[in-house]
């Protein structure tokens, strides 16, 4: 179909408005580094848990990178972390300024939730909304039980912590979040269980 002056001036104005006012959209991520970083044993022995970020913003790279790592896909539908069963019951919401998202591993994108900053949400500590990047890690009980999903989030988060080190980031993982508040906010199903969360940042 081709585009009218008209369609294109549309167009344009959608663009530059999402430039100048942050209008929240979906996110098309960068594909994820998958070779290099600190060696291994060298992450694992930086590894900490910090409560202090900066107020600078991450990179696209850098959030494609921690998801993957979270959650991504090394194979063939087989995801990076083990899931009981291969029943990949997990959901990452993504917690940025611009709003609340949910990782599609796929297609490699940030899907739109909740516009707007809600990065006080993820958590109920005074240090969760300085972060410029929160996840949190949903289960669906409709697949496994909570304490499985459990398992799979822990297991996701550590590589997270582990990639986090690699990159000289600040991280740290957290159970204290306002579960009604949140699940209101997301709109869960009564079958999804609101698991942990985690913030990642510059350090301060």
């Amino acid at each position: 179909m081709r585009m009218t002056a008209k369609n294109l001036i549309g167009t344009l104005v959608i663009v530059s408005l999402s430039a100048v006012y942050g209008i929240a959209q979906d996110i098309t991520l960068p594909n994820p580094q998958k070779t290099g970083g600190k060696p291994l044993v060298d992450a694992i022995s930086q590894r900490q848990t910090s409560r202090e970020f900066s107020s600078g913003d991450l990179d696209m790279q850098t959030v494609s990178d921690l998801l993957w790592a979270a959650y991504g896909f090394n194979r063939e539908d087989r995801r990076v972390i083990p899931t009981a069963l291969n029943k990949q019951e997990l959901s990452v919401y993504v917690f940025l300024k611009s709003g609340i998202y949910l990782y599609d591993a796929k297609d490699n994108k940030l899907l739109l939730k909740v516009a707007g900053d809600q990065r006080k949400l993820a958590g109920t500590q005074p240090f969760v909304p300085a972060a410029p990047l929160s996840l949190v890690y949903v289960g669906d009980t409709d697949k496994v039980d909570s304490g499985h999903s459990f398992f799979s989030s822990g297991c996701a988060s550590q590589n997270v912590s582990l990639v986090a080190a690699s990159k000289g980031l600040a991280c740290g993982v957290r159970a204290s979040i306002d579960h009604d508040a949140l699940s209101k906010a997301l709109k869960l199903t009564g079958k999804q269980v609101i698991l942990m969360g985690q913030s990642v940042g510059k350090p301060k």
